[in-house]
């Protein structure tokens, strides 16, 4: 009985009845969404999203607010792809997943001696950064589309699992072999924030940093290394969406930080800090695609889904604020 009132509780839960419900609605109006091609097209479209996903949450939850992912992914990718075609590399995937991830981390480091060094806002300094990096790359490196890739990475893009086939119409869906990195990601990531110091770190943040502080966490150190790390997955995840795409379109990215966000607030993920579960991340994520795929499936117009947008980051950020207020007023109870 203890278990059933703990998942009822979980706002993961509640997550996972409006996916229910939402599929049953887009089945019943298209009869397709439950068909293997469309599930598998929902996978694909949620490696991207749920690998900015993974980094902003590490973000949120330890009480910052991260917008200058899409940039720093873009700027790591470009400037990596630009040298790679102008040298005419050849060579062996793991080269350009290398690169971008080291950038990457340099990038992140840019962004977490900011943040562990000025009381400053994260939003504040990340809005900065994100102009920084974006005034990098389309000034310093005069970026321009880029329409052919390396060889390796053109194949990585075009590389699948499976294939998955709709029995009626025969429309054919392939599950990319970047959705194993998306699921090393969050394993990865699932393990760092459960089981070490430095996950538990970023919870004492979000909770409360100067009881973290007091409790004996390296509060600065901490904060450097997330920003270090998060660097890392934006970079993954914008070198595999220029892989899937088959070209380096240096502005694609910009503009979907507000989505990730809202997936992850979605997920049950407290916009303060302090709480926060991938698998209520991954949920939201979910959630977000089927909204944006299944809509072009209903053939709903377009100019639809920002609307949709909209009003899922006005619940996400409500259901947070809910979250909140009960939290404190459970906290007053305690206290007295």
């Amino acid at each position: 009985m203890g278990l059933l009132n703990k998942i009822v509780r979980a706002n993961e839960f509640y997550v996972l009845l409006v996916i229910v419900a939402v599929s049953l609605i887009i089945q019943a109006r298209s009869g397709q969404f439950f068909t293997p091609n469309n599930l598998v097209d929902l996978a694909n479209a949620m490696v991207v999203p749920g690998l900015f996903a993974v980094g902003t949450y590490m973000v949120l939850v330890s009480g910052g607010i991260d917008v200058s992912f899409p940039a720093l992914a873009s700027l790591a990718v470009y400037a990596v792809t630009r040298y790679l075609v102008d040298t005419g590399f050849q060579g062996s995937i793991i080269v350009p997943f290398l690169a971008v991830m080291i950038l990457g981390a340099l990038l992140g480091a840019f962004n977490g001696l900011f943040t562990s060094r000025l009381a400053v806002p994260t939003l504040i300094i990340t809005l900065g950064t994100a102009n920084v990096f974006s005034g990098v790359m389309q000034g310093a490196l005069s970026s321009v589309q880029i329409p052919k890739l390396p060889p390796s990475m053109e194949a990585f893009g075009r590389s699948s699992l499976f294939t998955a086939t709709n029995p009626k119409s025969g429309l054919t869906s392939m599950m990319p072999t970047s959705f194993l990195i998306l699921v090393a990601v969050v394993a990865i990531v699932f393990f760092v924030m459960r089981y070490t110091m430095f996950g538990r770190g970023i919870y004492a943040i979000g909770g409360d940093e100067s009881s973290a502080i007091r409790a004996g966490f390296k509060v600065r150190r901490i904060k450097f290394w997330l920003y270090v790390i998060v660097g890392v997955i934006a970079a993954l995840g914008g070198l595999v969406r220029a892989s899937m795409m088959g070209q380096m379109h240096p502005t694609n990215l910009l503009g979907i930080e507000m989505m990730v966000i809202a997936a992850v607030v979605l997920g049950g993920t407290a916009i303060t800090g302090g709480t926060g579960s991938l698998t209520g991340v991954m949920l939201g994520t979910l959630l977000i695609v089927i909204v944006q795929n299944s809509m072009i499936l209903m053939g709903i117009p377009t100019f639809w889904q920002r609307f949709a947008l909209g009003l899922l980051i006005i619940v996400g950020t409500g259901i947070s604020a809910v979250q909140l207020t009960r939290r404190r007023k459970r906290q007053r109870l305690v206290a007295e």
